[in-house]
């Protein structure tokens, strides 16, 4: 990095932003509503909104498409924490620079509006290509570009909260803007007092009910599965060249290096944002087959975490009785983690579930691999004594029902 320095709240960084946690996720399927039934009915994500958009692009390009919707899913209070999108159309509209490229998005928070946008210069001064940039639905201010491979990145400000009554902003309030403001901008809040002022219901947003029997004790709140998602993350990818893609998540984005390991002669590489042990694992093309995973995509997996490690066995049996089927993946695509179920969706995503995550401090060390618990691969024990980190991290607000 240069030795010029960027104020970002007050503090001096290597860029003029600073990356909080990882805000979001999405993919391209062959059927968004097959895909979303899974994610929402047997996962536990609620839906936010859809967006049809035979409605707002159509054309050939969407001949024989099953499910012409996009699907914006949440875990938590934020608008959508994970997208599925048509892949026929989203290869018409932004073309994947890889064919295998299944990733629409991997979208990462900063602080506030005005890091989305000195990013954005920023990245174009050092010759970044920048796809595109402003505002869509769910109201968070946005800058994407691409990793070395082709995966579209988002450094994003400002998403949308949905509260108790778990309903969306109405779609006539959607602010679909192709650029950046001049700063500072208004506030939300203004822009609600505004569209009130026009005369617009703010009550007619969408609001969907999980109708499904809720038969499970889940904590002392009943739900309509045995575990609640609390957060989202790590991504793990696939990349061309794993030097390359080093330097673009730590130099240009900010993320800090956890651990390397190593699989089958190859470095994996954990970096994160936060606290996190990772937020994104990095593995090189080469251990795609090696890992039996899908030649037709560079996703390996998506990380769930769910509440406990009483809900984590739980889910085991849940899915196993749901029929879906779980994969195993070595210790060494995943330190900082121990107890995890990958479990692969009709779309062939694998979901990596799991209920702890390694937590790093202020010293920024993680823990000594001697001093991880020691998982036996198909052994899951009925309790585990607690580790100095267990269950800490990221918070989720509210209740989980």
């Amino acid at each position: 990095m240069t030795e010029k320095k960027f104020q970002v709240g007050g503090v001096l960084y290597d860029r003029p932003f600073k990356i909080r946690r990882l805000n979001h996720f999405g993919i391209s399927v062959d059927n968004t509503g097959e895909s979303a039934t899974f994610y929402r009915d047997v996962l536990g994500f609620a839906q936010a909104d859809t967006l049809d958009v035979q409605k707002t692009d159509p054309g050939p390009w969407l001949d024989g498409v099953p499910d012409t919707r996009i699907f914006f899913l949440r875990h938590n209070s934020d608008h959508h924490t994970f997208v599925i999108m048509p892949r026929p159309w989203v290869e018409h509209m932004e073309p994947p620079a890889r064919s295998d490229i299944t990733v629409n998005q991997i979208t990462w928070q900063v602080g506030s509006l005005r890091e989305v946008v000195e990013a954005r210069t920023w990245l174009a001064e050092l010759g970044q290509k920048i796809e595109r940039y402003g505002r869509d639905p769910g109201s968070n201010w946005h800058t994407y570009f691409p990793d070395p491979s082709g995966h579209t990145n988002e450094l994003e400000y400002g998403i949308e909260q949905v509260g108790w009554d778990g309903l969306s902003k109405p779609e006539v309030t959607w602010p679909w803007l192709n650029g950046h403001p001049e700063l500072p901008y208004k506030a939300e809040a203004t822009e609600l007092a505004e569209a009130v002022a026009e005369g617009i219901d703010l009550t007619s947003g969408y609001r969907w009910l999980d109708e499904l029997p809720k038969t499970y004790d889940v904590g002392g709140i009943l739900l309509a599965r045995p575990f609640k998602p609390v957060r989202i993350g790590p991504v793990s990818i696939f990349v061309e060249d794993l030097d390359a893609a080093e330097r673009f998540y730590t130099e240009r984005l900010g993320l800090v290096k956890s651990e390397e390991s190593t699989f089958a002669g190859h470095r994996v590489l954990l970096l994160r944002a936060n606290t996190e042990h990772h937020s994104l694992t990095l593995l090189p093309l080469e251990l795609r087959s090696v890992l039996g995973a899908r030649e037709d995509s560079t996703l390996l997996a998506f990380g769930v975490q769910v509440g406990s490690y009483e809900q984590l066995r739980a889910a085991k049996e849940f899915l196993e009785e749901k029929g879906v089927k779980l994969v195993d993946f070595p210790q060494e695509i995943h330190p900082g983690i121990d107890y995890v179920i990958h479990a692969v969706s009709p779309d062939g995503l694998v979901i990596q579930l799991y209920y702890y995550m390694e937590q790093v401090g202020w010293d920024g060390r993680v823990r000594p691999k001697d001093e991880r618990r020691k998982v036996q691969a198909g052994v899951w024990p009925e309790t585990l004594t607690q580790l100095s980190d267990t269950y800490g991290g990221e918070t989720f607000w509210g209740p989980l029902g």
